[in-house]
């Protein structure tokens, strides 16, 4: 499957640059997938972020190192990442539970962290339901940001509709919304990566409807171009299944532009969606 072989790529570049500089968007570009999406997807299909990934692969190849050679601690260091003896002494003390001049006795434990690889999984015994929307228009929309913890986000960003529903942003949100409806993407809206790639650790989380006037005093503006969209009913699910189900076999790539949660008014059905940008392989 070709798009099996090309996540295993962005592995093969990981494991040739571990004792080099690593550039995320190389790691994206060897898989041929978005920027925007790269290390989310990675997350959902590991089980781990792709800079622990990353720090483990290196640490375990340091401790290698280490005992297998009369290499200075500082020079395994600095040739694994690490600027410093200290920060290097840490994090190999936090995984390995030793200091790394330790390594070299005889008989210590340490822990090795194998390379990944991805294969097939055979799942889908439950359907996913989605849609193909094509909009013609740039999305002009309108809000404020927020930095979210990527490992935190099902529970942050909640929390975040939650403080703008009691302080009265949702409610100016909701009144700005139907002042000149355009499209089916006329409701409160949360932009996942607002300006850049969704980083390995955090990302802008935008709050905010689609509106052409301008923005009011204390928000900015978002500009999306014309787009093909995937949208999945149900916001959670379709989050957790996206990239492990939809995306290998849909015969779509996901396009270098942010996801939108769309969050509906009441008797609304469904409730809330998820739109993913795409382009047809």
């Amino acid at each position: 499957m070709e798009w099996l072989k090309r996540m295993n790529n962005a592995l093969d570049y990981i494991e040739n640059s571990l004792d080099d500089e690593i550039d995320y968007k190389k790691i994206a570009e060897a898989a041929y997938c978005s920027e925007y999406h790269f290390s989310r997807m990675f997350s959902s299909i590991a089980g781990i972020s792709l800079s622990e990934y990353i720090r483990r692969r290196r640490l375990t190849l340091a401790a290698f190192e280490i005992q297998k050679s009369d290499l200075r601690i500082i020079d395994v260091a600095v040739k694994y990442g690490y600027v410093s003896a200290d920060s290097f002494s840490r994090a190999f003390q936090k995984t390995h539970g030793i200091k790394p001049s330790d390594a070299r006795s005889s008989g210590v434990q340490l822990k090795a962290f194998p390379r990944i690889s991805f294969q097939i999984s055979i799942k889908g015994d439950t359907e996913m339901e989605y849609r193909i929307e094509k909009l013609d228009y740039e999305l002009r929309l309108i809000g404020k940001s927020n930095t979210v913890k990527t490992n935190r986000a099902f529970k942050t960003i909640p929390t975040l509709w939650n403080s703008a529903k009691k302080d009265g942003f949702m409610q100016e949100l909701i009144n700005l919304s139907w002042e000149n409806p355009k499209c089916t993407l006329e409701s409160l809206l949360g932009v996942c990566g607002k300006e850049a790639a969704i980083t390995d650790e955090e990302f802008d989380y935008f709050m905010g409807v689609r509106y052409d006037g301008e923005p009011p005093s204390g928000m900015e503006t978002l500009i999306i171009p014309p787009s093909t969209w995937a949208v999945f009913p149900n916001v959670v699910e379709a989050w957790k299944r996206l990239y492990t189900e939809w995306v290998p076999t849909s015969g779509y790539e996901l396009a270098n532009l942010p996801c939108i949660e769309c969050y509906y008014g009441p008797k609304h059905k469904p409730r809330h969606e998820l739109w993913v940008p795409v382009i047809s392989k």
